[in-house]
């Protein structure tokens, strides 16, 4: 089955975030000021590539979507970091509608629109385990009678952490969020053009079952200066140093290597 993550970096869309702007200009100048994009880049490489480079399961799409407007040294930067990893296609779209333009590109992503395939949605400052991949072919199997009753079927892990990641490393705290959109997808049944954003994904469970796993520590998800979500900025979480067991789990389930987060956050 084909498996298609869609990741948003920095892509200055009409709509899609909860930071507000008037126009799309000021929209640009926030996505693209230097501090914020040097934030991004040193998450989206100490966070979200290194576990998408090493999913047990390589049979899959990310799409990265981007701004036709954005910078070209951040364009070259994003290209340098994700060379080399077969299943990114980064897509460069001028300012739309968001819903819309990412509904149109993950349905020109189908291989053939009248087979079934699995969607995800990924931050750019998040992470999965590594066998986030090989977990939904899982899902999909076990979950079979739904899809076949269901024009849709979404898949969400409800167990993580959140954590801060800076210099000194990373403070986590292990939580369990359901329906958070990370560590989450959805199933579209073949010959349907329905996309995983077509839902928020706090609420479609209001339209679809849901398979839900709360077994094992299944994503990351970044407090920092530039979250979208208030709540994620304005988050009171306690979070702690690692302890030795979780550095170990860090690596094992999500290839975070806390020394190369402290050198990567540390650089000047």
């Amino acid at each position: 089955m084909q498996i298609i993550g869609l990741c948003r970096f920095s892509y200055p869309a009409h709509g899609g975030f909860q930071v507000e702007h008037d126009t799309i200009e000021e929209r640009r100048a926030y996505l693209y000021h230097p501090t914020r994009l040097e934030e991004r880049f040193r998450l989206f490489e100490t966070t979200t590539l290194p576990c998408l480079r090493e999913q047990t399961d390589g049979d899959f799409q990310l799409l990265i979507v981007i701004g036709d407007c954005l910078p070209k040294p951040a364009f070259d930067r994003l290209h340098d970091l994700t060379a080399g990893m077969k299943q990114v296609q980064i897509i460069a779209r001028r300012p739309m509608r968001h819903r819309r333009v990412m509904k149109e590109i993950l349905n020109a992503a189908r291989h053939d629109p009248n087979a079934p395939c699995i969607q995800f949605r990924h931050d750019d400052d998040d992470a999965v385990s590594v066998d986030f991949v090989e977990r939904l072919r899982i899902a999909a199997d076990e979950g079979g009678a739904l899809m076949r009753n269901h024009k849709t079927v979404a898949i969400d892990y409800n167990q993580g952490f959140l954590a801060r990641f800076g210099p000194e490393g990373i403070h986590a705290a292990q939580v369990f969020q359901p329906l958070l959109g990370i560590g989450f997808a959805m199933y579209v049944r073949g010959g349907s053009d329905l996309t995983i954003m077509n839902f928020g994904h706090h609420r479609i469970g209001n339209y679809m079952p849901v398979i839900s796993y709360p077994d094992a520590p299944m994503w990351v998800r970044t407090l920092n200066s530039f979250n979208d979500s208030p709540h994620a900025r304005k988050s009171n979480t306690q979070l702690a140093p690692l302890t030795p067991e979780q550095e170990g789990e860090f690596i094992a389930r999500f290839a975070i290597d806390q020394d190369a987060v402290r050198r990567v956050h540390s650089a000047a």
